[in-house]
């Protein structure tokens, strides 16, 4: 029995905390019984990990927009092709660090780039793949900035002006209004555990409006026992088709709502 996989990302700033909360996400996640795999933009991938290392590096100071935009989506095209696709096909939620709103945020609103150019990379690299969840750790630039500073020596990025930060924190709070269906918006100036609180709080409720049935099959396989005692249509739908499956799960009350814990 397949279970879809699920596309999460956590954007943010500087000193946001997504290392941290995505640690804790993949926990939450995975003490629900689901197969996660975490990994990173830009990187994820041999190649990913090169070209992240010449973005981030200071000797790249005055890196053209265009020439950090293209290499950002030349890391993305491999980790996709490599990593992000065949986990999804595999059945796997994929947490991601960072993804395309970054880019928008970072190359667009940092240093200027044209929307319309990086909407023509994301379409041409991405095709129709998009986040089914986002959450954004929303802190403020002078607070993000402070907690980046003790991380150590500071890269490409993190050396960038005050403004730069907050051009880059306009944009991704302007997605966040644009796509309240897939943004969740989290206040991360609040120290750590209060920032997991909230995010445990996110991921439950939308598993349980979203993955409740991914989560109910990914659970047990005991549920297939389930199934096959129930009316002969379903068991056949959930064995060759999972949206026909949910549309016609109330006819098996043993695999419902109940289910997920």
């Amino acid at each position: 029995m397949k279970v879809p996989g699920r596309f999460i990302t956590v954007e943010g700033g500087e000193g946001a905390g997504k290392t941290t909360q995505l640690a804790f996400m993949r926990d939450y996640l995975e003490r629900n019984g689901l197969r996660v795999m975490a990994t990173r933009e830009p990187g994820g991938t041999a190649l990913g990990e090169d070209i992240r290392t010449v973005l981030l590096s200071p000797r790249r100071d005055g890196m053209a927009a265009t020439t950090e935009t293209l290499l950002m989506f030349a890391a993305r095209a491999e980790h996709l092709e490599r990593v992000v696709r065949p986990a999804l096909a595999a059945g796997h939620w994929v947490l991601c660090d960072r993804f395309t709103d970054a880019t928008y945020a970072y190359q667009g609103g940092g240093r200027g780039l044209s929307f319309e150019r990086i909407g023509l990379l994301e379409e041409w690299v991405q095709g129709d793949l998009r986040p089914d969840l986002t959450v954004l750790l929303d802190v403020s630039v002078a607070v993000g900035l402070e907690r980046a500073g003790r991380r150590g020596a500071a890269d490409r990025f993190e050396r960038e002006t005050v403004r730069f930060f907050e051009r880059v924190r306009a944009v991704y709070l302007e997605r966040a209004k644009r796509y309240p269906e897939r943004y969740r918006l989290v206040n991360a100036d609040r120290p750590i555990e209060m920032v997991r609180i909230e995010i445990q709080s996110i991921l439950a409720s939308w598993l349980e409006r979203i993955g409740g049935w991914a989560l109910a099959l990914a659970r047990a396989v005991v549920a297939t026992a389930s199934v096959t005692r129930c009316q002969p249509a379903l068991a056949s739908c959930v064995a060759a088709d999972w949206p026909a499956w949910l549309g016609q799960a109330d006819l098996c009350p043993s695999v419902g709502p109940g289910f997920v814990v």
